[in-house]
């Protein structure tokens, strides 16, 4: 693979002092700041949905009377949306744009939470089939998933190179903001109001971002050649065809199964097996969001000053040390109570951490122009260790224990993608 294919040109910046968008609206360079925030908003407004619901996972159980089974089929639901979804969204917002998408995609996932609000929560005489719940939310997760990949690519529009990777952790940063968020908001909502109004607050924060989106959002004056059909063209390779660019992305999928353990399953975890109050939980898992927000974002900053280099070195460093924080915390029979809650958290937040470098690395990797499907597919992998962890973390339970799991959905994943990420490449 030569260097000029493994880190194409990037389309040049906006530099003039008025920058024209795509629908020929004049804008000052602080607006990229604008569109930033936009994308921080939209994301961190679906980050509640599938973040935020699991740290609520144990509440959901008792209050809908569901087994460890049905429990994890619908805590696995918005990520499967997701994980099918996802390059689809991210091809289409390299040819139609990412405004369109946005719009679409996300007015859908406020409808789909508007309908569990209003059909899908427990009463005192019933509860919903936990078919029927997982089916809307897998919906959700189909239809927000466009956010993942569009508003990742606005940002790499509208920013220089040399602050992409600080732009981008910031936008990535989001996810755990937004599940921190949840995990602060939606447990004690469960407990003292119940899911109806867990369900309301999730909608009116999507209808909001849907809001900003149609009211501010719009598209980045990218380089771009027209094909015969008039849609958007680029002499770039396309990212699905590109095997370096599928091993970073296979990278995101394994490091997303130690993630999903703590953020599916903590809840469960700290409760049944450490003992913690729910009070406790919340805190546990507060914190690993906020930490895990401040690591993208500085990281994504590191990186950026040093001109994008040692961006796979951070990711193989992350992977080692959760994969040490795992093994640490397989070790909860014999070990103090405290230091496996200590070490749980540093595995979580590390496993949340890893993202903005490693979502930078691949866009780059791929050209501006091409960084929507590189994005896509990207998280499809991202989404796919997603859906898959709660799925598989009860079956292992079931043939062996909660350190079995530690190992092998945490600690074992984790050193395959220290093993298997790409070395570094000469910076362009």
């Amino acid at each position: 693979m030569s260097q000029t294919q493994d880190r194409p040109a990037l389309a040049p910046p906006p530099t003039t002092e008025v920058v024209i968008g795509r629908t020929g609206k004049p804008h000052s360079p602080r607006y990229r700041w604008g569109i930033l925030g936009i994308g921080i908003f939209a994301q961190a407004a679906f980050s509640a949905t599938f973040q935020g619901i699991p740290t609520s996972g144990s509440i959901l159980q008792a209050a809908y009377g569901y087994s460890l089974s049905e429990l994890g089929l619908v805590l696995a639901a918005v990520t499967a949306g997701i994980f099918i979804t996802d390059v689809f969204w991210g091809i289409l917002s390299d040819r139609i744009g990412e405004r369109k998408v946005l719009i679409v995609g996300l007015s859908g996932t406020t409808l789909t939470l508007a309908y569990v609000t209003a059909f899908l929560v427990p009463s005192a005489d019933v509860a919903p089939a936990a078919w029927a719940l997982a089916v809307v939310l897998f919906l959700s997760g189909a239809l927000g998933g466009c956010v993942n990949g569009a508003s990742g690519r606005a940002v790499m529009g509208w920013f220089p190179p040399d602050k992409r990777g600080f732009a981008i952790s910031l936008r990535v940063a989001a996810v755990p903001a937004g599940g921190a968020l949840g995990a602060a908001i939606m447990p004690t909502l469960a407990v003292g109001a119940g899911f109806r109004w867990v369900f309301l607050f999730l909608t009116l924060f999507m209808a909001a971002a849907t809001i900003a989106v149609i009211a501010w959002l719009d598209e980045p004056p990218l380089a771009r050649t027209k094909a015969s059909d008039g849609v958007a063209a680029t002499t770039l390779p396309n990212p699905l065809v590109r095997w370096d660019i599928w091993r970073v992305a296979i990278v995101a999928f394994l490091l997303d199964l130690p993630q999903f353990t703590v953020l599916t399953f903590g809840s469960v975890f700290l409760t049944s097996v450490m003992g913690l109050p729910i009070e406790g939980v919340v805190v546990a898992l507060v914190v690993v969001q906020v930490l895990g927000g401040a690591s993208r974002v500085w990281s994504g900053r590191w990186t950026d000053q040093r001109g994008g280099r040692y961006r796979r070195t951070l990711v193989r460093v992350y992977s080692w040390l959760i994969a040490a924080a795992f093994v640490g915390v397989a070790l909860h029979e014999v070990a103090p109570g405290w230091l496996v809650v200590g070490l749980f958290v540093a595995a979580g937040f590390l496993a949340c951490g890893w993202h903005g470098v490693h979502y930078a690395e691949i866009a780059t990797m791929a050209g501006a122009e091409r960084s929507g499907t590189a994005l896509g597919l990207e998280n499809t992998m991202v989404f796919g260790g997603a859906f898959v962890t709660p799925l598989l973390i009860p079956l292992v339970l079931a043939a062996s224990s909660w350190p079995v799991v530690m190992v092998l959905v945490g600690a074992v994943p984790a050193v395959a993608s220290a093993l298997l990420m790409p070395r570094e490449q000469p910076v362009r």
